[in-house]
């Protein structure tokens, strides 16, 4: 048995994982921030969420095609995005990164307000504010959507057949390394791929639910004393 869809599948996640991370704490206290244009950028951020990945995929092609505006840029430097690893590391952050942005955003409009503002009383900058005080306080729905959109970049599978292709041992996923078995009547194979991404997806929420567990056992007794 190939395990190359396994390893691809996991540097994907992984790295996708780790650009939303970044992108989504940006959004969402963007949009917590300002007091204008909010429902636009919402809507701008959540709409991958809601399209159809095919859709999203068909858009990337759009970005990053050879034709395109961004894909002529990319080979004037010997770059080529389509049909790479790269791709499916785009396809993934894009797909997965409405799940870390909306939960960040729920995250952070539940912080009580006043201690922000003594913060600011007090001089910090707004970047000593984030760090310290917002991020430590909303952990909890900040990882969680970390370890969703981990679970959705594993399993993305519309987008990246469009925009990577399904090449083995370069671009071929777990999701895509299914769908060939399935095409090619290779059901034990099939099988073998599903009970691994599943595995893997299940243990993310063990330990997501672990995670909040403990932290809700810290809090209370951080409240009790």
């Amino acid at each position: 048995m190939d395990f190359s869809p396994f390893f691809i599948s996991i540097k994907t996640a992984l790295l996708a994982t780790a650009i939303t991370f970044f992108l989504g704490l940006f959004a969402a206290r963007l949009v917590v921030k300002i007091k204008h244009g909010k429902g636009l950028l919402d809507g701008i951020f959540t709409l991958p969420m809601v399209l159809p990945p095919t859709v999203v995929g068909f858009f990337l092609i759009l970005i990053f095609g050879k034709n395109s505006y961004v894909g002529i840029l990319l080979s004037q430097i010997n770059v080529t995005v389509m049909f790479s690893w790269a791709a499916t590391v785009i396809s993934a952050t894009v797909v997965s990164f409405p799940l870390m942005y909306r939960t960040t955003r729920g995250a952070f409009e539940q912080i009580d307000m006043d201690m922000v503002y003594a913060a600011r009383t007090l001089g910090m900058s707004e970047r000593k504010i984030f760090w310290r005080i917002l991020l430590p306080i909303s952990w909890p729905g900040v990882a969680a959507g970390t370890v969703l959109s981990f679970a959705r970049a594993l399993g993305e599978f519309g987008a990246t057949i469009m925009i990577a292709g399904n090449i083995p041992g370069r671009t071929q996923t777990i999701s895509t390394a299914i769908y060939t078995a399935v095409q090619s009547g290779d059901r034990a194979t099939a099988y073998q791929w599903t009970g691994i991404i599943i595995a893997i997806s299940f243990s993310a929420m063990i330990m997501l639910n672990y995670w909040s567990n403990y932290q809700s056992k810290i809090i209370s007794r951080c409240a009790k004393k």
